[in-house]
């Protein structure tokens, strides 16, 4: 599942479908020529825009090892500013840097921001990234809040299309708020990303029962490890080892026997079952809360605790961060579903409500 919003991007405008996603800071559009022509296209045409233009190599940008822009650039053979960047799920952006303007229903247009111009991503939508580094597109476009409601899940059907406010939400005089967790250069770690929004979360409940889980293990530690960070662009919630095994340890004491031995879907969810134990599964699990500071909740319902992944099988939304291969817990959309969440930026915090 996937947050996807539509931008016109361009002179004149010409829409793009991007990915939000709050975990990455290089937003980036779909210049590929050779995936297939959709009516409408998806895929930006630079020749039909007179703002766009491309970074050459002598742009500091392109001068590699920028401390906060983790983004290997190189000049390519026509002296143009390439880029290539690998997610966490191993697939690949690659292309090159540009500057192109971004038009809002207001009429209201960005000055030039600096994009990437994907020419060999398979992906149908470019990424709007969301996150604290200073080319993300809130940084450029100097936004101060921004909010989502996901979508919910039902099966493989996403019901009615989600909402996307730049600034004030409507909604927001029932948000409750965490502080956004900052760390100071100086405190900079291996394992962790900086540029995140780190949440303190506090605690796990399934069923009503809070599990013996340390709220050490989702604060950094000494080397980062254990942060514990907000991201719409990454589908289930990550924990770490010493939070997931507690997770598991009580969905096996609840529903053991109806577990599918042996069974992991997408290398990270191996809490599954079939179709026939399913519901009687989610029933026995009950709710789920994921606890923050600030007595701020996320629930979950019992009957959005297991997610349908095809095939007659429905796995619980969560997995070990080890299978990611990061030493973080990431929340992720599914269990952001039927929620506003809002990024106060210039207030240092993060805002839940009920839709």
């Amino acid at each position: 599942m996937a947050l996807i919003v539509t931008l016109p991007i361009g002179t004149p405008p010409q829409d793009q479908q991007m990915v939000l996603d709050t975990g990455s800071q290089l937003s980036w559009i779909q210049c590929n020529k050779k995936l297939p022509k959709k009516i409408p296209p998806t895929t930006f045409d630079p020749s039909l825009s007179s703002s766009f233009s491309v970074l050459p190599c002598n742009h500091p940008l392109c001068k590699p090892r920028i401390p906060d822009f983790t983004l290997p650039t190189s000049c390519d053979q026509n002296r143009l500013c390439h880029y290539s960047y690998f997610y966490a799920d191993g697939t690949l952006a690659e292309g090159n840097l540009v500057r192109e303007k971004i038009t809002f229903p207001n009429s209201q247009t960005t000055p030039p921001l600096i994009l990437g111009c994907a020419t060999e991503s398979r992906d149908a939508e470019g990424i709007l990234g969301m996150n604290l580094g200073r080319y993300s597109f809130v940084s450029q476009a100097k936004v101060q809040k921004f909010s989502y409601c996901v979508p919910r899940k039902q099966g493989n059907k996403i019901m009615p299309s989600g909402t996307f406010y730049l600034g004030q939400n409507p909604n927001s005089h029932m948000f409750q708020y965490i502080n956004l967790l900052t760390f100071p250069q100086s405190q900079r770690m291996p394992n962790m990303d900086p540029l995140a929004y780190t949440l303190g979360m506090v605690g796990i409940k399934i069923g009503g029962k809070k599990l013996n889980i340390s709220e050490k293990v989702f604060r950094p530690d000494a080397g980062g490890s254990g942060q514990t960070m907000i991201d719409s662009g990454t589908q289930y919630t990550f924990l770490v080892e010493e939070a997931y095994s507690k997770v598991r340890d009580e969905v096996i004491r609840l529903v053991g026997s109806k577990l599918k031995k042996g069974y992991v879907f997408g290398e990270s969810l191996d809490m599954c079952f079939d179709a026939i134990n399913s519901v009687q599964a989610g029933q026995a699990i009950g709710d789920m809360t994921l606890e923050f500071e600030n007595g701020v909740e996320i629930l979950i319902n019992k009957e959005n605790v297991l997610d349908d992944v095809g095939g007659g099988v429905h796995c619980v939304g969560i997995g070990r961060s080890q299978s990611l291969g990061i030493a973080s817990n990431i929340i992720g959309n599914f269990h952001q579903q039927n929620l506003w969440v809002e990024f106060d930026l210039s207030n240092k915090r993060v805002g839940f409500g009920r839709v």
